[in-house]
Formats: structure tokens, C-alpha cells, sequence
């Protein structure tokens, strides 16, 4: 499931990315030009949004139901097992200590289960932070490429827009009431043309696994990071 920390990245990146593609002016030029310069060769204006159809795309779906999307998660999970392990190696330790707390306390001495119980809240701590650390790196690396291929894939939805007749095209990334949309039936949707584009123009082969990415950041495998000692 996609972090939150993306879906916020997503809705401030691809607004602007979208929006300056879809600008049908150029850049203003000065009210009076210089004597001393040349006519220069006009470049041809982008082709103004001008349908009158409604369209809908999940960016964020579109992005990493890409090859290149999926391809990049993929492997950016593969970078990420050794860390994936770490925690989980820390998470079985920290349960097995719980485990020992919960089996021994009525047998150990009072210094014992006190060494016992501090041993536990520090590898809490330690954990916890581990898994916060590991979350923030995996999801600014994730954040790099959904900047990275919405690049390539925003001036797509503008040209499939201005193609096939749409004059507004809304994001459905954010489900309501986190997002504005509250239905979008499936003949407004738009996203899987628009990958099967992307996909042709990028050349990029489907990852073997065959399944589309769905980037998560790291976390223990088993047990709980947030169960605490019995108290005393």
C-alpha cells in the first residue's frame, strides 16, 4: 500500500507537472523588441485543451502500474531486503525477550526482571526508531521515482487529452473523502490507455513478476514493533 508521505508528494508534483505541460501560451515576450535583434523562428504552440469530455486517471496507479513504475519499485525492494531482514532479525529478538518477560517474571529476582524489563524498552526504542529511519529512506527514494517517470508520462495524459476530446481530466489516486472524487465510474477512466502508451513510448519490458507494483515501505516481517513489556 502506497504511504501516505507518497500520496502527498503526488498531489503537490503532478498538478504543476500536468498543468505546465497543458499551457497553451508561451513565456511572455518583451512589449517592445530590441532594434538590434533579429526575427527569431516561432516555435509551434502547444495544441490548446479544448474538449468537452470528462476524464478520470489515478496518477499514482498509473505510475507504478507502469513497466518502468513497476520496475523501479521492484527493485527498489530488492535494495531494500537486507534492511527488510535487519528489522525483522530485531523485531524476533525483541519477541523473544517479551516472550522470556511473560514466561519468567513470577521466577526471577526483582533486579533480574528489572534488567529484563530495561533490556526491552531500550530494544523498543531501537526498533522503533530503526523502522521509522528505514520508512523515511524507503519513501524518499520511492518519492524520486514517481518524480522521476511522472515526468515522462504527464506530457502523455495531456496529448491522449487533447487527442480524444477531453477538456478536464481529474486524479482518482486519493479515494473520498481524502480526495475531492467521490465516484468515478470505469467509462470516465483513462488510466490504462495511458499506461499502454507510456509503455509502448518507454520501451520498457513488463518485470517478470508480472503483477503490478504496489511500493511499501520496510517493515518487520512478524510480530509487533509496538507491543509493550508487562508492567511491573
Amino acid at each position: 500500500m502506497t504511504s501516505k508521505f507518497l500520496r502527498l508528494f503526488l498531489a503537490a508534483a503532478v498538478l504543476p507537472a500536468i498543468s505546465a505541460l497543458a499551457q497553451t501560451g508561451s513565456a511572455a515576450t518583451p512589449s517592445a523588441p530590441s532594434a538590434s535583434s533579429a526575427p527569431a523562428a516561432s516555435a509551434p504552440a502547444p495544441t490548446p485543451i479544448t474538449g468537452t469530455k470528462v476524464g478520470a486517471i489515478n496518477i499514482e496507479g498509473a505510475i507504478f502500474g507502469s513497466n518502468e513504475g513497476r520496475r523501479e519499485v521492484e527493485a527498489l525492494q530488492k535494495k531494500f531486503e537486507p534492511k527488510q531482514n535487519e528489522l525483522k532479525n530485531q523485531n524476533d529478538e525483541l519477541e523473544g525477550l517479551k516472550k522470556q518477560l511473560t514466561t519468567q517474571q513470577d521466577k526471577l529476582n526483582a533486579d533480574a526482571l528489572d534488567t529484563l524489563k530495561k533490556q526491552i524498552e531500550t530494544k523498543q526504542k531501537q526498533l522503533d526508531r530503526s523502522v521509522q529511519d528505514a520508512q523515511e529512506d524507503f519513501g524518499s527514494q520511492q518519492q524520486e521515482i514517481a518524480s522521476k517517470v511522472l515526468t515522462k508520462l504527464a506530457p502523455i495524459v495531456v496529448k491522449y487529452a487533447q487527442d480524444n476530446g477531453f477538456g478536464l481530466v481529474i486524479d482518482t489516486s486519493k479515494p473520498w473523502p481524502q480526495g475531492p472524487v467521490l465516484l468515478a465510474g470505469d467509462a470516465f477512466d483513462i488510466t490504462k490507455p495511458v499506461i499502454d502508451i507510456f509503455n509502448t513510448q518507454s520501451g520498457v519490458a513488463a518485470p517478470t513478476s508480472g503483477a503490478a507494483a504496489k511500493p511499501a515501505a520496510p517493515k518487520p516481517s512478524t510480530g509487533s514493533s509496538t507491543a509493550k513489556p508487562t508492567p511491573k
